[in-house]
């Protein structure tokens, strides 16, 4: 007997709606930030003073003055483009689907993890099942990686702390 909850005809929509259907993420990320500061300070004081006596007349100052300037820029881009099939894990009281889905792909011994959680309105899936990644609300996407590349990357414990004392 066909359960008429879950029950989809031949010519139904066939986009994730329920626990556990699996939809398609098209993880389009970028990212840009920059930021820059300028700083222009300048102080002065004078001291005078002026003594006069019936034969002269002295004058004495003294003044000291001092300016300061800075510039500073600091700018970071990143970009993740990907696909990954993520299962949906709740239904959310208001129609939300809660989404998640991992896969690890190990190249020459370099280990890539991807995660990625969130929710998704069904409205947002398009026909072939497929969603893009600026459209899941609270998304969460983690991409990491294991292997020689991602340790050279890593700075030394030798470096960071010869930096943070300012040596090099």
């Amino acid at each position: 007997m066909v359960n008429p909850d879950s029950y989809r005809g031949l010519a139904a929509d066939r986009r994730a709606h329920l626990v556990g259907d699996t939809l398609t993420v098209v993880v389009t990320e970028t990212a840009q930030a920059s930021a820059s500061a300028n700083t222009d300070a300048s102080s002065g004081v004078q001291l005078g003073a002026n003594t006069q006596t019936y034969r002269a007349s002295h004058n004495y100052g003294v003044g000291l003055s001092g300016s300061d300037a800075g510039q500073g820029r600091t700018s970071r881009v990143g970009m993740l483009q990907a696909q990954l099939t993520v299962r949906v894990v709740d239904l959310e009281g208001d129609g939300m689907l809660r989404i998640r889905g991992e896969q690890t792909v190990v190249v020459n011994g370099e280990k890539q993890q991807f995660a990625l959680t969130g929710l998704v309105r069904a409205e947002d899936i398009s026909a072939t099942n497929v969603i893009v990644s600026n459209r899941i609300s609270e998304a969460k996407i983690e991409f990491t990686g294991q292997g020689d590349v991602s340790e050279s990357q890593r700075r030394s414990i030798l470096y960071r702390i010869t930096r943070w004392l300012h040596l090099i």
